[in-house]
């Protein structure tokens, strides 16, 4: 087999569920919030499937707002296990397509990786998810994908994408 160079070498990319990270030690599950306090479509349902305090602390966090870091680029790290956390990055505006364009915003989803990548660091975890941004909020992998690769990867921090 062919050795992968540049982004591909970075970031390791396998079939499976990212509420069920592979490996050992401390992991986090990123992924993309909307800054409307909206849970009930995509990748979410599979997490609420798994644990109910992730969706339970976004909407919490979202309803006490104004007194709390809520917004866009903003992060909320919620322990769902000893060695386990899930990652509430607001990283989208709104939650449909239209003149304003697609609800991710990139320079959000990478303020939100920047801190992401701080906890992970703190913790000694690896980070698992699935293509961010590129669901319901409409961004494109061929932008994601370098942001991952400089906040996270180019910082020392293991990242696996799971693809279903």
């Amino acid at each position: 087999m062919a050795e992968k160079t540049g982004i591909d070498a970075a970031i390791a990319y396998v079939k499976g569920d990212a509420t069920a990270p592979r490996g050992k030690g401390v992991k986090m599950i990123v992924h993309v919030c909307n800054d409307l306090g909206g849970w009930g479509r995509g990748f979410v349902l599979v997490l609420s499937r798994r644990w109910p305090e992730p969706e339970r602390a976004y909407r919490r966090w979202h309803r006490e707002r104004a007194g709390n870091d809520f917004g866009l680029g903003a992060v909320q790290f919620v322990p769902v296990g000893e060695r386990m956390w899930v990652a509430n990055v607001v990283g989208q505006r709104g939650i449909k397509t239209g003149s304003r364009g697609v609800p991710v915003r990139y320079e959000a989803l990478a303020a939100g990786l920047g801190r992401v990548a701080d906890r992970a660091l703190e913790l000694g975890a690896s980070v698992h998810m699935p293509r961010i941004g590129c669901g319901l909020a409409g961004g494109t992998w061929s932008r994601v994908e370098p942001l991952i690769v400089q906040r996270l990867v180019g910082r020392g921090v293991a990242v696996t994408v799971y693809d279903q």
